[in-house]
């Protein structure tokens, strides 16, 4: 049996498909797996046996609907595909299920749970949701291949870059290696500068630590910026391959973080994640994976009934007070961390 999972983003989705995959491969050794994705995100899955892995050429040869037919031809033409694992549900993926489809391949695709979604945000019914690694799980149980996945070191970055996580982090640097992953794509998830910089000026005067700043290239000015007023922190944001950051993650005591892939990244890496939630939500099923729930920290929805107010973060603060993430206040996070006795 071979199967061609399909998920090429965005990056913190593409993580999560990782406990699933790992745990495939563990309880159905013999089923052979195909992932299509991109070729940025080739670490997460390094630890992972016989996955093979295939990058589209979106730029030229697997660009636009054409080519997503050229993709179906170049895989199936050398290898026989039993069953197609949609773990993306959108226009390329559904056009390639399509072909598949019509040429007698069974398709098992993700149920995003989208009127679910719309109705936490909509206030009709503020419940918490399936996580999307549960999503994940439903369609290889459609396929007939059911499997639970796990929590802990999903992600396990190769020796050698785990040996150069160490010498960064070595005692004698600082008593507590705190990664801070202080933005996110979307406005609505992103906590207040001030208030970020406040909280690690009163974790530091408290505990002796080094901040290690986590961001995308596109955040490098910016982090470059937040740096400078913080003494203690590193920033290796656009400086070390992904491979390199999944082991600096592996090794830190704990990741303060947006609603973010680096969030995700960090929960699979195996390192404790305290996440800050503004115009998004965990109910929404994003939260950093087997994560204690009381490491989420946001205003309760029964006290700011807006919020959530957006799945993804987009859009713009409807209050324009941008109260979900106002309220938390530098004082409350703090205290709140203090009481997860983290150090």
């Amino acid at each position: 049996m071979r199967l061609l999972i399909i998920r090429t983003s965005a990056m913190g989705d593409v993580a999560l498909t990782v406990p699933v995959l790992k745990e495939i491969r563990k309880q159905y050794p013999d089923v052979e797996l195909i992932m299509v994705t991109r070729p940025e995100y080739e670490p997460f899955f390094s630890s992972i046996e016989k996955l093979e892995l295939i990058f589209p050429d979106l730029i030229k040869r697997h660009k636009g609907l054409s080519g997503v037919f050229r993709l179906f031809r170049d895989i199936t033409s050398r290898k026989k595909i039993d069953h197609i694992i949609d773990l993306h549900d959108v226009l390329r993926s559904k056009f390639f299920s399509l072909i598949g489809r019509l040429s007698g391949i069974p398709v098992s695709v993700i149920d995003k749970g989208r009127l679910e979604k719309r109705a936490v945000i909509t206030g009709r019914k503020k419940v918490q949701l399936k996580h999307t690694v549960d999503r994940y799980s439903d369609v290889f149980a459609k396929a007939g291949f059911p499997v639970t996945p796990q929590n802990g070191r999903n992600i396990k970055p190769s020796y050698e870059h785990l040996l150069k996580a160490v010498a960064m982090t070595e005692p004698g640097q600082g008593e507590l290696n705190i990664g801070v992953a202080p933005y996110a794509k979307h406005k609505l998830k992103v906590w207040p500068e001030e208030n970020m910089i406040r909280l690690l000026e009163m974790i530091s005067s408290k505990h002796k630590s080094r901040f290690w700043l986590f961001g995308g290239k596109e955040e490098a000015d910016k982090i470059l910026a937040f740096q400078n007023r913080l003494p203690e922190s590193v920033n290796i944001a656009g400086k070390l391959m992904l491979d390199e950051e999944l082991a600096l993650m592996s090794k830190l005591d704990f990741m303060i973080a947006m609603d973010s892939s680096n969030m995700h990244m960090a929960a699979l890496a195996g390192t404790k994640v305290i996440s800050i939630w503004g115009g998004t939500d965990p109910l929404s099923g994003f939260g950093a994976w087997k994560q204690p729930e009381e490491f989420s920290i946001r205003i309760p929805v029964e006290d700011l009934t807006c919020r959530p107010c957006t799945t993804f973060g987009k859009g713009e603060c409807k209050r324009v007070d941008f109260a979900c993430m106002h309220w938390l206040t530098p004082e409350i996070v703090f205290r709140k961390i203090e009481r997860l006795k983290l150090w």
